[in-house]
């Protein structure tokens, strides 16, 4: 199935429409229908584009079949909307190319081949490969220099390794990549920076922009972890402790200098978790999933239309 056939659109023109006018498009991870919808509803008010993912651990807990025709469900929710911005499916932290290839031949419009464990020229002959197949079919490519820490579904890091900045230009001309992920000080999962006085490494970007000035790079790990959120998490039964996400206004400063994909994920889970644990809270006899699962939803897309109009700045409205 092509991912045409869906109602998708691959990210080559939205992320360069992005890179020119100083916006990221947003990269949001999905977990289920409420989230879905979410997201969906979100950009459809905001006229945001937006790219789908899904990673690993989503792929096995929906099914790579049933999120395809979501995908597909989507796109038409949209419609009904009234969204006119495009949307994308991708694969987020592709393991191996039988991965990538699986998810192009099931109507993914874009995949992410991450060989960022490996070394540089095993990396770049990964995305090579990945490639090679994904631009026949019009499916574009992310990969990765350097390595976050953390923790997120299958994706765990126990060290952060900078993105060198001398490898990035021969990188992309041996591999045909059509985005780059990199490494400044972001981390996947609700645990980011140690201090509040950290900031991402801004001289790495600005080097990286100079080399690629017409080039889309990506940030992934860049959750804010809304101290509300935590918060109401914590009062309603949770115990989210120490958590701390990277702050807007460097959000912000790197999606001036060049980063135009900004991923996103454990914001929203936090979101979900908190319309749900405040549901069941206050309404303890309360068994209908609805309820608190569109209380989780109606949490979410506040979340959403934050992000596209102040953090991502590609929001219309």
């Amino acid at each position: 199935m092509h991912y045409t056939e869906l109602g998708l659109s691959n990210t080559n023109e939205m992320l360069g429409l992005a890179l020119a006018r100083k916006y990221a498009v947003p990269g949001y991870n999905f977990n289920n229908l409420e989230q879905l919808q979410a997201i969906i509803h979100a950009c459809a008010a905001t006229q945001s584009p937006v790219i789908l993912q899904a990673s690993a651990g989503a792929r096995r807990y929906m099914g790579t079949t049933l999120l395809t025709h979501m995908a597909r469900g989507a796109t038409e929710y949209a419609k009904e909307l009234g969204m006119t911005a495009p949307i994308a499916l991708h694969l987020d932290h592709g393991a191996n190319f039988e991965i990538c290839k699986e998810c192009i031949d099931a109507g993914f419009s874009s995949v992410m081949i991450d060989g960022s464990h490996l070394s540089f020229d095993e990396n770049a002959a990964l995305a090579k490969q990945v490639v090679d197949y994904a631009h026949i079919y019009d499916v574009s490519v992310e990969a990765e220099l350097g390595a976050l820490a953390g923790i997120e579904d299958d994706k765990i890091g126990t060290v952060t390794h900078y993105t060198n900045p001398a490898d990035v230009v021969r990188f992309v001309e041996m591999t045909g990549i059509d985005s780059l992920a990199i490494s400044i000080g972001t981390s996947h999962g609700a645990y980011k920076m140690a201090h509040a006085t950290d900031t991402l490494r801004f001289d790495i970007l600005a080097e990286i922009a100079a080399l690629l000035p017409d080039f889309p790079l990506v940030l992934h790990g860049a959750s804010s972890v809304p101290e509300d959120l935590v918060n109401d998490i914590n009062k309603f039964g949770g115990k989210v402790v120490g958590a701390r996400g990277i702050p807007t206004d460097q959000l912000i400063h790197a999606r001036e200098m060049n980063i135009c994909k900004i991923n996103v994920d454990s914001d929203a889970r936090l979101a979900f978790t908190a319309g749900v644990r405040q549901t069941l809270f206050e309404h303890p006899d309360d068994f209908d999933p609805r309820t608190y699962l569109s209380a989780a939803r109606d949490k979410m897309i506040e979340l959403y239309k934050d992000k596209n109009i102040n953090v991502m700045g590609s929001g219309t409205i």
